[in-house]
């Protein structure tokens, strides 16, 4: 029943665009998005000195207009996530979808994937490092539109284009929580009243770090969580 009173109101028809409107739905306003990715890149940072073992990175100035935030779960897939003063776009890669670029006869970006997304937006994907052919899905908000907005990708049945998976692990401090038990595991279990804290963008204190991660180098730590702008608590 509440498929098809979606399709009709939203124009969408088949499982693949309805699994798209639940995905566009869930998604949270850029400001608690980029608070989100913030707060779990400053949780990478605490738990691990090596950066290839992370998950979660911000890069506060990207450019001189533009922040960025890259989601790589070492196995392939990743999300590369541009913010501006136009808006926000989400550029995801799945390497087992059946719509990335290198399951095609010819290597192609997928037909849908881009070719609404404003140019101004489209723009901020055009550097070597964010690999903006790399794609199975892409997300975007401007500011003349405060949804979030997704091209007209025809998704074969029985495919993905990755974006629900990849779009889930960005997460609420209390999945955060379970998240970390399996990823991190943490000598001390994360409690959600830790979680919310980092979440809320409290202060980071050496006293916090110690809890999270005993063995980790507290100068150090401090140093990059200043560097990606998480507030803290520290005499340098």
């Amino acid at each position: 029943m509440i498929k098809n009173i979606i399709k009709t109101q939203y124009g969408l028809e088949g499982k693949g665009q309805y699994e798209t409107y639940c995905t566009l739905k869930n998604l949270p306003t850029i400001d608690i998005l980029k608070k989100r990715l913030i707060s779990m890149s400053a949780f990478d940072i605490i738990f691990s000195e090596e950066e290839w073992l992370r998950v979660y990175t911000w890069r506060p100035n990207w450019d001189e207009k533009s922040s960025l935030a890259v989601v790589d779960n070492g196995g392939g897939d990743t999300m590369h996530i541009v913010f501006s003063k136009d808006g926000c776009i989400i550029k995801g890669f799945d390497h087992e979808s059946e719509l990335s670029p290198y399951a095609q006869e010819e290597f192609e970006v997928w037909k849908g994937i881009y070719e609404d997304v404003p140019k101004v937006l489209l723009n901020l994907l055009d550097d070597e490092a964010i690999e903006q052919d790399d794609v199975t899905f892409c997300i975007w908000q401007d500011n003349n539109n405060k949804q979030w907005q997704k091209g007209k990708v025809e998704i074969p049945e029985g495919c993905s284009d990755g974006s629900d998976y990849m779009l889930s692990r960005i997460f609420s401090a209390e999945d955060y929580v379970d998240w970390s038990k399996d990823y991190w595991e943490p000598k001390e279990e994360l409690s959600i009243e830790d979680v919310e804290k980092i979440f809320d963008h409290q202060p980071i204190t050496e006293e916090m770090i110690k809890k999270l991660n005993p063995d980790r180098n507290i100068k150090a730590a401090m140093e990059e969580l200043k560097k990606i702008n998480y507030p803290v608590e520290y005499s340098f």
